[in-house]
């Protein structure tokens, strides 16, 4: 089992930032493609952004590319996700996620380990 926690979701303005943690235990982070979901009131989940276990490769959706980015630090068994020019379109439950198959997090929304998520509220 891979545990994941998210931290750092709260309110915050439109135009402004802010950065999501996510720390794993259990498993070799390393051996992990990681990424980040979130889901809306009313819609569904949908993919935010995903990086690769070598941090080789990565993915954003659309609406995302030049505002996000997800780092990570293997060393410390954590990804990030750093939110830049925020929208209130962004608000949403904003989960971590996992799996050692790397397309199943960036191409088939279907990773194995979940996070429990942390909200993010943008206002206008």
């Amino acid at each position: 089992q891979l545990q994941l926690v998210e931290s750092g979701g709260g309110l915050e303005q439109a135009g402004g930032s802010l950065r999501l943690s996510c720390a794993a235990s259990g498993r070799n982070f390393g051996d992990y493609a990681m990424g980040w979901f979130r889901q809306a009131p009313g819609k569904e989940r949908e993919f935010v952004a995903a990086i690769s276990w070598n941090i080789a490769t990565t993915r954003y959706a659309d609406s995302v590319i030049c505002r996000f980015t997800i780092p990570r630090v293997n060393a410390k068994s954590s990804v990030y996700l750093q939110m830049n020019s925020l929208k209130p379109e962004d608000t949403a439950v904003y989960y971590c996620a996992g799996s050692t198959t790397y397309i199943d997090v960036a191409n088939r929304d279907r990773p194995k380990y979940w996070g429990q998520g942390t909200q993010v509220t943008v206002s206008s």
